[in-house]
């Protein structure tokens, strides 16, 4: 396992990028819009170090973020996501979004922090249970 970032929720993305680049002194690894999502997402992190990465996500339509809702989840790089899913499942764990893609998942810590799993490299092929597993809860 791997940890690869942790995403925050911006309401004003050249604002977050001033004070994560111009001040903090971060540095932008790559951007990513999605015209049909309808969001930017921004990947920073310090100089000499991009295994430790903070995700910035705007998203186009105006929210208002309560309840840590900015604060979105913490990232963690997998081997075989679908053995890892098994083996939480097995310890009581849920899976709020099943890796139906073969690539990604989410569960929950007991304090209620989102915690996403990505495939390392390309995505599995799909399987069952996981490909019509419905999502569980909020994730």
């Amino acid at each position: 396992m791997k940890y690869l970032h942790t995403m925050v929720r911006v309401t004003d993305l050249e604002a977050s990028l001033d004070f994560y680049v111009s001040k903090l002194g971060l540095t932008e690894l790559r951007r990513t819009e999605s015209e049909k999502g309808r969001f930017t997402l921004v990947f920073l992190a310090a100089p000499g170090d991009e295994t430790a990465q903070i995700e910035l996500t705007y998203n186009w339509d105006a929210e208002v973020y309560t309840g840590g809702r900015n604060f979105g989840h913490v990232a963690y790089e997998v081997d075989d996501i679908y053995a890892l899913c098994k083996r939480l499942m097995d310890k009581g764990v849920v899976i709020n979004r099943p890796p139906r893609d073969g690539r990604m998942a989410f569960i929950r810590s007991p304090d209620n922090i989102s915690i996403e799993l990505l495939q390392k490299g390309a995505a599995m092929a799909p399987q069952e249970p996981w490909a019509s597993m419905p999502n569980t809860g909020v994730w």
